[in-house]
């Protein structure tokens, strides 16, 4: 490993094998992000909370993703180095801190892909082009091939892999506005009939239910600083593509959201089925055509959603690789970048591996009920993320006020204050979306809302706790391993260089 982690100037001197190539420019890194923030799976999962989750949506844009856009920009610009929250962890707070801060956002995409991800891929696709069963033959085998069609776009070199993440957010874009054009043309003809049953008003109990899954939706703007040192020119370049991406994706939730709202009656709109039922619903305006555009909309669907399964594979893989190749998880052996892809080929096999592991012990415990297990993954994958930003944020305050000598090209608006102001609101906001996300229901019970356990999750409060505390608990026991391992190895490497 280079010795630019530990002096840290404003740029990265050598990659750790010398085998990284700059290959993303602006327009790059904004499709990389836009591919990575905006979740398919996530549309649906948020308008099952009425009009108010178009309200909060709305608010939180506001209150959380404009502070978070701010802090990460500058941040970014400034330590640009490969590995991007790693780095920025780890100078603030040591080795053991970062490695173990990484691992909660490393893992949470492999849990994610091959828990919420592979599942609705595997619904729309059985749903609307080919019939799979569940618990198939045929089900495993797509699902098998989903995760690992993922990971193997992780592979290959950045300068073509960016490409298929960037067709994945063409896609996504093109098929969120063409869901969401029909929708009006349909609520025009036939009349925005679920408006009628919507109220918008904001109440505890909305937020309290939505807090989790819009964090989970907004977050991971940093996402491609993981990869900063294949960027041009990352302090130009971040802030414009943060600013840009932030503003597709914000457009991109809120827009099918109300168009969803408007147009599916609300015992309609599932977590697991609800864009692709509101296209069925509304495609019916194009007559004939409406059965094959259906089906090409949802082959777009499922290619939206494997793209931005790989490109957080593409980035979070570099950043668990930068850990192990730090010294500071496991053995440096595991952050090895392949010497021609310039890729953590070995740290993209592992996640493969989780991943095919995760969506095993998924669906046996599902027993059949995607959409239960659904919710289940899915709050998994939004504990551990928003663990991470718990350390990643106080990380980012401490590099603003204990380096100073650090250039920051770009600057949050009304320097310390406002930079102190953003952070505030973020970790605020990220404390009570993990609180939430962890123990569902009590919140809600402190503030006199009703809330049966079972009604909401289809499993009981033991198995809910069992699956995700146990998650929590189980990655906290191999990160400390990993830590102790990492360091007897470079205890052991100092030696025997003395």
């Amino acid at each position: 490993m280079s010795s630019h982690l530990s002096t840290t100037p404003p740029r990265a001197s050598q990659p750790p094998t010398g085998s990284l190539q700059r290959s993303l420019k602006r327009f790059d890194i904004t499709a990389m992000a836009i591919a990575a923030v905006i979740s398919f799976d996530t549309v649906g999962q948020i308008a099952t909370g009425g009009g108010q989750a178009a309200t909060w949506t709305a608010a939180m844009a506001l209150l959380f993703l404009i502070p978070y856009a701010l802090l990460f920009a500058e941040t970014g610009a400034a330590f640009p180095q490969e590995g991007g929250p790693y780095v920025w962890a780890k100078l603030a707070l040591g080795r053991p801190a970062a490695a173990l801060t990484t691992l909660m956002y490393w893992v949470t995409n492999p849990i994610w892909l091959g828990g919420s991800l592979v599942f609705l891929a595997a619904q729309t696709w059985d749903g609307f082009v080919f019939h799979l069963g569940s618990g198939t033959v045929a089900d495993y085998t797509f699902k098998l091939l989903f995760v690992w069609i993922a990971i193997l776009t992780a592979v290959v070199s950045l300068r073509r892999g960016k490409w298929i993440t960037t067709a994945g957010a063409a896609m996504k874009v093109l098929a969120l506005a063409l869901f969401t054009l029909t929708a009006v043309l349909y609520g025009l003809r036939h009349g925005f009939h679920g408006l009628t049953e919507t109220r918008f008003t904001p109440t505890t109990a909305g937020f309290l239910a939505l807090v989790p899954i819009l964090l989970f939706a907004y977050v991971g703007f940093e996402a491609p600083n993981a990869a900063g040192e294949e960027m041009h020119d990352p302090q130009r370049d971040v802030p414009a593509a943060l600013g840009r991406s932030a503003t597709v994706a914000a457009c991109c939730y809120l827009l099918p959201v109300l168009a969803l709202l408007a147009v599916v009656p609300k015992q309609q709109v599932t977590g697991i089925g609800g864009f692709m039922e509101g296209a069925r619903l509304v495609f019916g305006v194009y007559g004939g055509a409406a059965g094959p555009l259906l089906k090409l909309t949802a082959v777009m669907f499922v290619f939206a959603l494997l793209t931005q399964g790989s490109a957080w594979m593409i980035v979070s893989d570099r950043m668990q690789a930068m850990a192990a190749a730090d010294g500071g998880f496991f053995t440096r052996a595991l952050g090895a970048f392949h010497p021609r892809l310039g890729t953590p080929v070995r740290t993209n096999l592992l996640s493969g591996a989780v991943a095919t592991v995760f969506m095993i012990a998924a669906m046996r415990l599902a027993n059949g009920d995607a959409a239960d297990v659904f919710a289940v993954v899915l709050t998994v994958a939004v504990t551990t993320l928003l663990l991470s930003y718990l350390v990643v944020i106080p990380a980012l305050v401490l590099l603003r006020t204990r380096r100073p000598e650090v250039p920051r090209p770009y600057r949050v608006p009304f320097g310390d204050r406002g930079f102190m102001l953003c952070a505030v609101l973020v970790y605020a906001w990220i404390l009570v979306g993990s609180w939430s996300a962890l123990f569902p229901g009590v919140l809600e019970r402190l503030f006199g809302i009703d809330y049966v356990f079972h009604d909401v999750w289809g499993v009981s409060r033991a198995s809910f706790e069992a699956f995700t505390l146990g998650t929590v608990a189980l990655l906290l026991i191999v990160g400390a391993i990993g830590v102790v391992v990492a360091r007897r190895e470079n205890t052991a490497r100092g030696a025997a260089g003395s």
